[in-house]
């Protein structure tokens, strides 16, 4: 593995992982700040997108061209879709689509991106591996799911639309990044894995619950990557 690019959407998301690198050298495209450096001897660009899916898919698209990275995660926080996904818990995506995606008035099934061979995007099964194995030795105390990522360009905190996110798609988590990064990735045939942690349970109790609880997800994350760079 030569390169490794990871993205943010925020500052708070990337911040705490920048702390531990080495030799860091920033280049600002596109008004984003590309950090590249080392971690435990592994050469990482760290880099925050901004929220929503044009950011993502842009910034995907620049760490391939200007970067060459071998590799794409995409870590952040996320609202919970599922009872049994807990605040703090970790979702691992298997795959990830854009619910926000509405092409109903041409015949198309909500979610599908008319004119493209796919529409559902498949993580890489050897980073999903490795990402459990990581969460088993170095978060144990901390639920770990795999599972579909949901992605539009909406903060969810409506129990109505939560609950079609799930009968529509079978999501097990909702953000908003996620789906850019993986279609941008499959486009360039880039491996990449979505890391979410749950700050909220994407219902009425979602602008409180994420308020509070996002510092303690980030860090599951922080600890997370940690484990996956030194890995690979």
């Amino acid at each position: 593995m030569n390169r490794i690019g990871i993205i943010g959407a925020m500052d708070e998301e990337v911040n705490k992982l920048k702390e531990h690198m080495s030799d860091i050298k920033v280049e600002k495209i596109a008004a984003m700040d590309f950090c590249l450096g080392f971690i435990d001897e592994k050469e990482v660009v760290i880099v925050r997108s901004g929220i929503g899916k044009v950011n993502a898919a842009i910034c995907t698209q620049i760490l391939v061209d200007r970067f060459q990275v071998d590799v794409v995660i995409n870590t952040g926080v996320a609202g919970s879709l599922r009872n049994e996904i807990n605040i703090a818990d970790i979702v691992l995506s298997t795959d990830a689509l854009q619910h926000d995606m509405d092409a109903t008035g041409f015949g198309y099934e909500a979610g599908i991106i008319p004119r493209m061979e796919t529409s559902i995007f498949f993580a890489d099964q050897k980073l999903v591996s490795l990402a459990k194995e990581v969460c088993r030795e170095e978060i144990p105390e901390i639920g770990i799911h795999t599972g579909r990522v949901v992605t539009g360009d909406q903060f969810i905190s409506d129990r109505r639309k939560k609950e079609w996110l799930v009968s529509q798609f079978d999501g097990y988590c909702t953000e908003m990044e996620g789906a850019a990064i993986a279609q941008a990735a499959y486009l360039n045939q880039i491996p990449f894995l979505i890391v979410r942690a749950i700050s909220d349970k994407a219902d009425q109790s979602a602008e409180m619950a994420y308020a509070e609880f996002e510092e303690i997800a980030i860090k599951n994350t922080v600890r997370l990557l940690l484990g996956i760079i030194k890995r690979l």
